[in-house]
Order: C-alpha cells, then structure tokens, then sequence
C-alpha cells in the first residue's frame, strides 16, 4: 500500500457492509493505481459477517474502524472523516475501482479551484458506459425522468431527462456545475466540511449525499462534475443481498429529504409524500419481482 507522511495532503474514508470482497479490489485498484503524494486510507466497516479481517492481513496500513452494529452509512462516514486530517478526503463506495492517475487529476482539480467544495468523477458501469452520477435536486419532473426511471431510458436526449441528469450532455470532457454529486465516489474539500457539517446522520443510508451537496451550494460552494477523472462501479454489492429493505429504506430516506426542506408546512405535504412513496415503492417492489421471476426462469431454462 502506499506511503504515508505526517502531512498527507489526501484522507480516502470507504464505508463497509458485507462487501469485503468487492472491498479488497478496490484497494488493489488503489495501491496500484496510487497518487504520488501520500495518502492515509480508513475503513469503517457497519458490522460485516463476510471476514473483513482480511483487509489488515493484506493491508496493514489500512485503518480498520471496527462498528458492533450497522452504524448506517452517513455516520459511519462522518467516523471516518473525524479520523483524518488532510486538505482533501476521497469517499469511496467499496464496490469501486480506481483508474491511472484517478487521484492526481482530481486533487489537482481541486487545489486549482478553490470554491468547489464538493468533486464528482464519470462513474463508469463495469461494460464502460457512463453511469447519471451527477443530477439535479428532485422534482416531480426528476422523480419522472430520475437515472433509472422509464422514461429517461426511452428519452434519453430529452430535455426533461438531461435536466434531471446532466451527465447525458456532458461531452466527457468540460467540467460542469451540478446540483449534485453521487456519494459512491466525491471528493471534499475539507474546510468545506468544517464550514457546512458532516453528513446528517438521520439519513441512514441513501439521500445523505443530496443533503450534503444542496447545503455545500447554500453555503457558497460550488459542486462540480470532473468527467476527465473516472472510476469504475458495481452498482449495489452491498445492498443486492436484501433489495427489498434497500428499497424501504431508499424511500424512507426520501421521506426524510422531503420534511427538512419542505416549504409548507408538514401537515399538507406529509400525506401527499407518503402516498405518493408508498405508490412509487411497490411499483419498485413489482419491478424487482418480476425481474426475480425472470432470472429464476432463465435457470431453469438452462438446467
């Protein structure tokens, strides 16, 4: 693993739940594709069952934060950033892999743009393509065209779509200004931190990383697409092993998103919210069935 100093200039913080194997090839992606200047890396890990262990007996100069119970993954992070000390932190999903010279071109971005709190790299899918990591704050027209939904998938190049997710006009090159960056990979400036806060530790997991940037952009800082820096991402290693509660909780999370900056008061939008999940969540819940039908289908198919 690489070289520390007492002055590292970059904190990598990886938030870990029985995803010690995706884990360990993320590290492997960094230690060979590490940055010149030196670099401290933790890991909180929410209680895996999966032997993380095996982290220290392959990277003993990786910080393991051992939790007893699922922290969530706001908290955990905020754990892993009250550790270091650098001008920078990396947050990192584990299911991640880092590409040549990933580091320097974002720490560099950074060092020569002062304002940008908060940097989000092209998030590649494992095939190449280009994942919707920077979006616009929700609305009902960004619920209606979100990265995963329908109609952003049949009308990708309309205007709705690409307000919703701004990566489908970028032209793989320019930076651009976005409301929002996605927590599996940004990295924070962190005087930016201390002016603004941690992550708000009510958003167990999903959501915190919309709340950080919309905060970091009320407060003066801008938060930018870099797509010249990319890593790769296998999306949900951590939470394909219970989709359904991923599910509750991603609408949960949303619930909480809307109460705190709601503009009328709770009484009105509280009841139009809740409906309005709990119809969106078992459209989710019937989606994710059939496609389990699906794929139980196929191997039957090939026995």
């Amino acid at each position: 693993m690489m070289s520390r100093n007492s002055s590292p200039c970059l904190d990598i913080v990886i938030v870990n739940y029985n995803s010690t194997d995706e884990l360990l090839a993320c590290l492997s992606s960094i230690d060979r594709h590490g940055m010149e200047q030196a670099t401290t890396i933790t890991i909180v890990d929410n209680a895996s069952h999966d032997n993380v262990d095996r982290v220290s007996q392959r990277y003993p100069s990786v910080g393991l934060v051992k939790n007893d119970h699922n922290a969530g993954f706001a908290r955990a992070v905020n754990d892993g950033l009250s550790r270091g000390t650098a001008d920078f932190v990396m947050i990192m999903n584990p299911d991640t892999l880092v590409t040549p010279r990933f580091f320097r071109h974002m720490v560099d971005f950074m060092t020569e743009n002062p304002h940008v709190g908060i940097l989000g790299p092209r998030v590649l899918n494992e095939d190449g393509s280009t994942q919707g990591s920077a979006r616009s704050f929700p609305t009902l027209s960004t619920l209606l065209f979100g990265r995963t939904s329908l109609l952003t998938r049949l009308f990708p190049q309309s205007s709705l779509s690409i307000k919703s997710v701004p990566t489908l006009s970028s032209d793989g090159v320019s930076p651009m200004e976005v409301e929002w960056i996605s927590g599996a990979c940004m990295l924070v400036r962190r005087c930016a931190v201390n002016t603004v806060g941690m992550l708000d530790e009510r958003f167990f997991v999903y959501w915190e990383d919309v709340d950080w940037c919309r905060r970091m952009r009320e407060s003066g800082w801008r938060v930018v697409y870099y797509p010249q820096a990319s890593i790769i991402h296998r999306i949900g290693a951590s939470s394909e092993t219970n989709i359904m509660r991923s599910l509750l909780t991603f609408h949960i999370s949303f619930f909480r998103y809307c109460e705190k900056y709601s503009r009328m008061p709770l009484i009105i939008t509280a009841p139009l919210v809740c409906t309005g999940l709990a119809l969106r969540l078992m459209a989710a819940t019937g989606v994710e069935m059939m496609r389990r039908l699906l794929v139980a289908g196929r191997r039957g198919d090939k026995r």
